[in-house]
């Protein structure tokens, strides 16, 4: 009597296995890079328009003038990185603490770069050039939208950090735990000095998207395969 021998079913992974891992990558490299570019396309336009002074001036303010269009599709081209990465964040955290939160909140901080993007900051602070060095005496509906916006972004970037908290100590990953509970902490102290100077909401801008890089980097680096594992 002969035996036909055949491989176990369950032993061979299905054809669509082996792109959920490089697709949740690149969903988080989309979101790590949201603050590289916008700070950047920032830096630039700041050290070469006329009559702009980081000490004096939000970046936001960049999206006026004849070239204000780069900084809106900074703000529009981040944005949509930022929603990719919350998507890509989703995969990452899987079913662990955290999961759903996390991405919705970081959701909200990049449709609040879309929405900062169509609705313009007000000028002021002698930018664009020409404008009086005076404050704008009241706000108008695109920049209190402007503005709105930028506020709500931002809580929820600093509750979604703090989520995170709870998912790296889940994982008993106490440095990273430790980090996320500290970033809103910089966030919101970089705001509150704003009332002294703009450089310094400036800086506590900078620091919540550079602390979401580092995170979405961090988690890029073992993102697990869920759909290839063997049954």
């Amino acid at each position: 009597m002969t035996h036909t021998i055949s491989a176990p079913t369950s032993a061979v992974p299905t054809a669509s296995a082996p792109a959920a891992r490089p697709a949740g990558r690149v969903l988080l490299a989309c979101g790590a890079a949201a603050g590289p570019l916008f700070l950047g396309v920032g830096l630039v336009q700041g050290l070469t328009r006329a009559g702009f002074d980081f000490t004096r001036n939000a970046i936001s303010q960049l999206s006026l003038g004849d070239l204000g269009w780069i900084q809106v599709a900074g703000f529009l081209v981040a944005g949509a990185l930022m929603i990719a990465g919350a998507v890509g964040l989703r995969r990452a955290l899987d079913k662990g603490p955290g999961h759903r939160a996390a991405p919705w909140l970081v959701g909200v901080f990049g449709t609040s770069f879309l929405v900062s993007g169509v609705f313009a900051a007000d000028p002021g602070a002698g930018f664009p050039a020409g404008t009086p060095d005076s404050a704008t005496p009241a706000l108008s509906v695109h920049g209190a939208v402007h503005m709105t916006a930028g506020m709500v972004g931002y809580l929820a970037l600093c509750a979604a950090f703090l989520v995170l908290a709870r998912h790296f100590a889940g994982r008993r990953q106490r440095g990273w735990a430790i980090a996320c509970r500290l970033a809103p902490v910089g966030v919101l102290a970089g705001f509150a000095g704003s009332a002294a100077s703009v450089l310094s909401f400036t800086a506590g801008a900078a620091f919540g998207l550079a602390a979401l890089t580092t995170v979405a980097v961090r988690l890029t680096r073992r993102q697990p395969d869920r759909r290839a594992s063997h049954t």
